[in-house]
């Protein structure tokens, strides 16, 4: 089927048809091919957050870990890590916090204190505050806003040490006001943590940091074990498993989001500069999993044909080029459109992660972007910088499920509680309006509680 809001007059540059052209690991397919409509409905259909195998898979993790606790988490993380632990050996140490502390250099030091000061600020400002206000009957009414106690932040492990996915979770925790901030990454072959997040985890403010990963534990947090004391709410990205897990304890306990693999789009115009794109363009598809998903919108057939030889150039340089044109091969896709009305529609039916918009008059073209998790104007505004240090959570929804979620923010560590106060008086004004409620619903003693205390 045709995907609304979709002209079938773009040139594409796409994934597998058999008309393709292979185009580095994307490939690429023109408009008069005859199965177009099929590779839009593939372009804009969002990725699944449910696999039924997974979710199978994750089930019998967490109940296992429900019913025996720290024992399944030890067994779990042998199988799973490749780790021996013992149940008190999970806990990261005061001595393996002072390590992480010492080995932390100064350039780190000071990086990560200039992201945690951004973020906090950030947060600061989008805290939610108490208010009350008189209703019609001059009773008071309001919202107070409570942190949660004890919140649960997972931080992927991997490949790469995100000291960054630490500050943009914790931080927000810590600046809500959450006195326990529990804190699970995956451990080394070694059973020991990256010292640099764990620095920057203790640094944003967390209370306990325990050496488990995966959908144990998050099952941990959920339920608790004899070492993990269970959480209210659990925060932070993962891999299908951690996702699947996040699904399967909610109402157990809260969860934020669930963040699936890295997007961006870039929507750009022959103003843009072919080498910012395709910088950032490979950025996002190096994360690791295989499946990210980068696309490049544009209006200019000149500027996409720059942009194909500066990711050929720039591929060549990257450490992790294996893990970018995995990326590339299954999700990297490369459209032209022929005006910028198209391409804002492709882009608000893509509804992706993060949004950069490289175009004359960005500022204008982002007020019509309404559907991306975050948006980045103008060319010295790369994602990069939104992952790091600007400000704003980089845990965003993914998969389409921006048209609906926002991404990460502090009030979502804060409890919302209503708050009714009335006085006899103002009671007395709502009585007839509550008898008559209580009337034609047939309750009776709804009506009586309100009466009872104005007879006499």
């Amino acid at each position: 089927m045709k995907p609304e809001n979709v002209s079938t007059d773009l040139l594409l540059f796409l994934t597998a048809s058999p008309n393709a052209v292979m185009f580095l690991r994307m490939r690429v397919l023109r408009s008069k091919s005859p199965d177009l409509n099929l590779q839009l409905a593939e372009l804009t259909a969002p990725s699944s957050l449910l696999d039924a195998q997974i979710e199978a898979r994750t089930r019998e993790i967490v109940e296992d870990v429900r019913a025996r606790g720290d024992a399944a988490v030890l067994e779990l993380t042998r199988r799973f890590d490749q780790v021996s632990l013992t149940a008190d050996q999970l806990r990261v140490t005061t001595s393996e916090l002072m390590h992480a502390s010492l080995s932390a250099d100064g350039e780190l030091r000071e990086s990560i204190a200039e992201a945690h000061a951004n973020v906090a600020e950030f947060a600061r400002n989008s805290l939610r505050h108490d208010w009350r206000i008189k209703n019609a009957h001059g009773a008071r009414v309001g919202e107070k806003f409570d942190a949660f106690h004890r919140v649960g932040i997972y931080i992927p492990g991997g490949t790469a040490p995100l000291i960054s996915t630490a500050l943009m979770t914790i931080t927000l925790a810590q600046i809500a006001g959450c006195p326990e901030i529990v804190v699970c990454s995956p451990s080394n072959a070694s059973g020991t943590l990256n010292p640099a997040l764990v620095y920057a985890a203790r640094f944003a403010g967390a209370t306990e940091i325990y050496k488990v990963g995966g959908a144990q534990a998050i099952a941990a947090m959920a339920y608790g074990t004899d070492t993990i004391r269970p959480v209210s709410k659990i925060f932070g990205p993962g891999n299908a498993y951690v996702v699947a897990a996040k699904r399967l304890v909610y109402g157990q306990v809260a969860v934020d989001l669930l963040p699936g693999p890295s997007e961006v789009c870039v929507l750009a115009d022959e103003t843009a500069e072919p080498a910012w794109v395709a910088a950032d363009l490979l950025a996002q598809a190096e994360h690791g999993s295989g499946h990210e998903r980068v696309w490049l919108v544009t209006t200019s057939s000149r500027l996409l044909v720059a942009v194909e030889k500066q990711i050929k150039k720039q591929l060549q340089t990257l450490s992790r080029r294996e893990q970018v044109e995995k990326a590339l091969d299954q999700n990297g896709w490369l459209i032209q459109v022929k005006g910028m009305d198209e391409a804002i529609a492709l882009v608000n039916q893509l509804a992706p992660e993060h949004c950069e918009i490289m175009t004359e008059d960005a500022r204008r073209i982002s007020r019509k972007i309404t559907t991306a998790g975050a948006l980045f104007i103008g060319g010295y505004s790369p994602t990069v910088v939104g992952d790091y240090v600007a400000g704003p959570s980089h845990t965003l929804p993914t998969g389409g499920a921006s048209r609906s979620f926002g991404g990460l923010t502090v009030d979502q560590f804060q409890r919302r509680t209503s708050v009714v106060e009335y006085s006899r008086s103002a009671l007395k004004k709502a009585a007839k309006s509550v008898r008559k409620f209580a009337q034609v619903e047939g309750l009776d003693a709804h009506g009586f509680s309100s009466t009872v205390r104005l007879n006499g």
